[in-house]
């Protein structure tokens, strides 16, 4: 009875960890990776943490790719992004090989940290149109290198994201846009490398219900923010994000 109680508590715990990710990507369109490893690591090992998280985040990405009437007019937009995530992930897996160690994750996450202050701040990056074009691939491509040396993939996409001026929903369909295509061509790069054991396929299928229905009851809430409060959960959003990275390489 100890161990079905053991069991039962482990698994609880766990869902809810997802149900509130799911919540906090549902809100602000990011975060259930980074906010799933924090609080299972309190108690398992992060591959194991990092196993269970597999499914949850791939399919809660392409939830947030929806709705269908505006996806190609967005993706449109920010097409040649997403060529360039191609190609930058790919390569930098090829020519990198391996994540380039903790002085990444700490620049990345004073990055996120300084920009999240900015837009606090009351700035506003903005990209022009005829300067899309151009701009979409160098960012694309950036953020592919990134994600080959730390499997982190919101720097630069999420700041040039938001500056291109879309609107709430549509940022937010933009950026799982881009983080489903990050994810699916980093497991490509990736997929040889033997560390996500089919045992651990079931208990991350379970995991996707809880995060599913945080993320629904999250972009329930987010539809009953004013624009003002969720550009500043937003922020924040991205400030904690960055904060927990470089806390987390440094410790």
């Amino acid at each position: 009875m100890t161990i079905s109680n053991e069991w039962m508590s482990h698994w609880a715990a766990a869902a809810a960890v997802f149900l509130l990710a799911g919540v906090i990507k549902g809100v602000i369109g990011l975060g259930l990776p980074t906010v799933s490893m924090a609080l299972l690591a309190l108690w398992m090992a992060p591959v194991r943490a990092a196993a269970l998280l597999i499914v949850p985040s791939l399919v809660t990405n392409i939830w947030q790719t929806g709705p269908r009437a505006t996806f190609m007019p967005v993706l449109r937009r920010i097409g040649g992004m997403q060529v360039g995530i191609v190609v930058g992930t790919l390569g930098g897996a090829l020519w990198l090989g391996v994540p380039a160690g903790a002085w990444a994750s700490v620049a990345l996450g004073a990055a996120l940290v300084a920009y999240a202050l900015w837009g606090l701040a009351g700035r506003q990056l903005h990209v022009p149109p005829a300067h899309e074009r151009w701009m979409g691939p160098l960012v694309g491509a950036a953020t592919g290198l990134v994600t080959a040396v730390t499997g982190v993939f919101v720097v630069p996409a999420v700041p040039y994201l938001q500056a291109l001026g879309f609107q709430r929903d549509s940022l937010i369909q933009a950026m799982g846009i881009s983080f489903t295509t990050s994810t699916v061509v980093l497991a490509i790069g990736l997929a040889g490398n033997g560390s996500y054991p089919a045992s651990a396929v079931g208990g991350s299928v379970a995991m996707l219900v809880p995060a599913i229905v945080g993320m629904v009851f999250g972009t329930w809430l987010r539809q009953r923010l004013s624009v003002a409060v969720f550009r500043r959960c937003f922020l924040i959003g991205l400030a904690l994000l960055g904060l927990y990275m470089a806390v987390r390489a440094m410790a």
